[in-house]
């Protein structure tokens, strides 16, 4: 029985992950958004706005992604977790100005679907890009090498194993080592012994643990290297950055605390700032995180259930050849939407994949360092536990301001996610048209009105059937134009440069920027009709009008072919290679021919030669050229239109030129044709 691909006309809005990378390049500050089964290539221009380079659906469904750069490399990788039983890295490649994501390994390690014991839903690398881990909620790990070949290709190991029965994992990061051997950091729940105690207790003593996976590369295994109960409160992990900048470690971010982690290294937990109005017996649990590093210092930003963001920081001192975390600071940032992921770009920039309205691009104002803020130190008191009103005593209050005070909003990216209701209906009615802010001669057809987001962010939104215009720029015009195009001004540009508009008896040029403003030192006639204009496969601009054919060259030569005996040009069809004009026949009315068609062809210098005419005994009404097939230097026929209501098929091939193959009966003349 076959099967259907199920597209949506809509992109989905829906962000459940997000990372940060330079995909395309270096120094090309990109995002990329996991949207179900889609991922949505993003960079900031220089205003500020989100433009997508690349939208691919992927028909799986999206469970994690990430970003991974191979040491010495300039370019970012992006590692892709999804139901298909497959780990996957992609390269982004620009071509031509615009760009595709290439699959450079696509390597399968376990069933299809969305199961527990089937890695995908976490993945983590190594900072210096040598391995990553592809995990499961359960069970199993898998861990790959990275390298390059001979060719300077990136490579990809067998997988290596690292699986550890019954346990759950909650959270998995790549340590940075330096040049040690790779290790990973995973948050577990172990389980052994929940399943054989009916009582229940089993499950209450249930150890969480903080362990550290470490591949060794010149045996080329995996083993569990170290290992350590944290609070069971404990969420998800943040590494700590090493070498020079940092003392490596993790953050272990759980309910009410957050707490340094490492080996040899004692806990330095802190609690969290919490609302004033909050009630103490409540937790208050973080629900993302990221970094921001720069040369010479770091931090990370935390997020709770309520929006609020932490802006968290170490205090490091430096003795005997090894960094120790003193204290471990956490000062109230900001308060936002609450986000499945949180960016930190390099050029200052902070967005945010939210999870119950839309998705937003901030800018740095501040760093939230003044004197004024409200700053947590780490607890020195050990008898104090996981208990939410014992940690209420010890936290500082603040009361959440309704303004940002260290964020400014660049851009915001619409998303109708969660839909909790929704009503369908006509809008033939006064009063629904006006609901949508919209006159009575607009409000013909469906409407959809949908309940979105949650809370003080909810929202009605009235959806209407077609698509949304924005005006990027106007220009009046001194008459009523007959035709327009848009024109390149060479092939490998990534957008039209020339806005050509032909009037009655006279042709504007507009140029393309910031504002659309007229030119005329373009190189097209601007005192006659166009009738049309292309951009040719030598980078050279055709201009057909009514006096001729007007051929611009790559070096801004002009070269003009005029029309025999001034006959006007009537109709006209170019493509990248060939050039087809229908002149009005020599003594046309009086028992001559009613049209002559005249055919050109650009030769290997790039010069338009004339390769033959046919004269016809009925007027021509439409022409069409297909454009030139891949591998070959012509389209190798010429569709005819004519006004006693037929079609003809003419060849174009040497030894038949304008020879006709073919004609049809149509019911009515032929306004248009195309191949």
């Amino acid at each position: 029985m076959p099967s259907l691909v199920g597209l949506t006309l809509n992109r989905p809005g829906a962000c459940s992950q997000a990372c940060y990378g330079n995909f395309s390049g270096a120094r090309s500050h990109e995002l990329v958004l996991a949207k179900g089964t889609s991922i949505d290539l993003l960079r900031p221009d220089e205003s500020g706005k989100l433009v997508s380079l690349c939208h691919m659906n992927c028909f799986c469904i999206v469970r994690s992604l990430m970003a991974f750069r191979l040491l010495g490399s300039n370019k970012d990788y992006l590692v892709v977790g999804t139901d298909s039983g497959k780990v996957t890295v992609m390269e982004f490649i620009v071509a031509y100005g615009q760009g595709s994501w290439t699959t450079l390994h696509c390597e399968t390690f376990g069933k299809t679907g969305c199961r527990r014991i089937v890695p995908g839903q976490y993945l983590a690398a190594d900072p210096h890009g040598r391995a990553i881990m592809v995990s499961a909620i359960e069970k199993q790990h898998f861990v790959y090498v990275m390298n390059r070949d001979g060719n300077n290709k990136l490579t990809i190991s067998s997988p290596l194993e690292a699986h550890k029965g019954e346990i759950i994992l909650y959270s998995c990061v790549g340590l940075d080592v330096g040049l040690e051997n790779p290790m990973f950091a995973l948050l577990e729940l172990d389980y052994s012994d929940v399943d054989t105690d009916p009582s229940g207790e089993a499950a209450k003593d249930a150890e969480k643990l903080l362990t550290f996976y470490e591949l060794d590369l010149g045996l080329n295994h995996v083993v569990r290297k170290w290992c350590e109960p944290v609070s069971r409160l404990a969420n998800f992990l943040l590494a700590v950055p090493g070498g020079d900048l940092g003392p490596g470690g993790v953050l272990v971010c759980g309910e009410n605390w957050i707490s340094y982690k490492n080996q040899d290294h004692p806990e330095v937990r802190t609690a969290l700032p919490r609302r004033i109005d909050m009630p103490a017996s409540r937790g208050l649990l973080p629900i993302s995180g990221a970094l921001h590093k720069q040369k010479g210092f770091f931090f990370f930003l935390v997020q709770t259930e309520y929006g609020d963001i932490y802006k968290v920081t170490l205090d490091v001192s430096d003795g005997k050849g090894q960094k120790t975390v003193k204290n471990v600071y956490v000062s109230v940032f900001d308060t936002l939407q609450p986000a499945n992921s949180l960016c930190i770009t390099r050029s200052g920039l902070l967005f945010v994949a939210s999870e119950h309205c839309n998705h937003q691009l901030y800018q740095f104002s501040s760093l939230g360092d003044d004197d004024d803020s409200i700053r947590a130190e780490s607890c020195k008191d050990e008898n104090v536990g996981d208990d939410a009103e014992e940690t209420a005593t010890i936290a500082l209050l603040f009361k959440p301001s309704t303004t940002l005070k260290n964020l400014t909003v660049l851009d915001e990216l619409s998303s109708l996610a969660p839909v909790t209701d929704m009503l369908v209906e006509g809008v033939d009615s006064q009063s629904v048209a006006s609901l949508a802010g919209v006159g009575q001669e607009q409000s013909h057809g469906l409407r959809i009105h949908a309940l979105c987001g949650k809370g003080n962010r909810s929202s009605l939104r009235v959806l209407q059937h077609g698509s949304s215009v924005t005006e990027i720029a106007r220009s009046e015009l001194p008459g009523k134009p007959t035709a327009v195009w848009t024109v390149k001004v060479s092939n490998d540009d990534p957008y039209d440069r020339y806005i050509v508009v032909s009037f009655t008896n006279a042709t504007i040029v507009l140029s393309i920027g910031e504002t659309v403003e007229e030119v005329t030192k373009s190189g097209f006639l601007l005192t006659s009709r166009t009738l049309g204009v292309a951009l040719l496969s030598d980078d050279s601009l055709l201009q057909v009008h009514t006096g001729g054919v007007r051929h611009i060259r790559a070096d801004s030569r002009v070269v003009e072919w005029k029309t025999p005996g001034q006959r006007p040009v009537a109709k006209a069809m170019v493509n990248a290679r060939q050039v087809i004009i229908a002149v009005d026949g020599p003594n046309k009315g009086s028992g001559g021919c009613a049209t002559e068609l005249i055919y050109f062809e650009l030769d290997a210098v790039g010069q338009l030669t004339e390769e033959g005419t046919a004269e016809l005994e009925v007027e021509v009404c439409a022409l069409d050229l297909g454009d030139v097939p891949e591998g070959r230097a012509k389209f190798p026929f010429l569709g005819v239109g004519q006004v006693d209501d037929t079609v003809s098929v003419l060849s174009l091939e040497r030894g038949e030129m304008l020879q006709q193959k073919a004609v049809m009966q149509v019911p009515s003349r032929p306004d248009d044709l195309r191949f």
